[in-house]
């Protein structure tokens, strides 16, 4: 199984997948995103581009690493990463399902108002991150168009990461 947690840059996938896989037995992080990471680093590089999910091959080799590691280690793969194009989350989640994983589909959802608050203060990426910025008004029409319609929102707004995990795995185990 895959439990897919999405949601803007900023809104606490990184720091709820950790705590999620701890609550979930025989369960693993898997970033996605080290799978652009290693598109990115190709030479001569690819076609330029604002974003790697936007490269056609992204795509498929998550979905072949999500299958590969599950073939191997079976379990749970937790998978914190945003996609907010839904051409590529039809894509992905429709590689998962030809391969029969099933995918548990979570968007970590926080207000607006307390999400810019988060980025202003975030002590990882640097206060008011111009990447995490940039993402705040595509996730909003996202959440309007089709992302709230086709996942499980959890409203992190006034929860810890602690209760979001514990809301995931106790939705995940029943």
């Amino acid at each position: 199984m895959i439990v897919w947690l999405n949601g803007t840059h900023g809104a606490g996938k990184t720091t709820t997948s950790a705590l999620v896989q701890q609550l979930l037995p025989d369960s693993r992080v898997f970033d996605a995103e080290k799978v652009g990471e290693t598109l990115m680093d190709i030479t001569p590089g690819l076609p330029r581009t604002t974003n790697f999910q936007h490269w056609p091959p992204w795509r498929p080799l998550v979905v072949e690493t999500a299958r590969h590691v599950l073939d191997y280690t079976g379990g749970t793969l937790v998978i914190p990463m945003t996609v907010l194009v839904e051409r590529y989350w039809r894509e992905i989640s429709a590689g998962l399902a030809q391969h029969d994983i099933p995918v548990r589909h979570f968007v970590l959802h926080v207000d607006q108002e307390t999400l810019l608050r988060r980025i202003a203060g975030d002590t990882v990426t640097g206060p008011n991150s111009p990447f995490r910025l940039q993402y705040v008004e595509p996730y909003a029409e996202a959440a309007r168009t089709w992302l709230h319609r086709e996942a499980e929102v959890v409203d992190t707004t006034h929860l810890t990461p602690e209760q979001v995990a514990q809301h995931i795995a106790e939705a995940v185990k029943s």
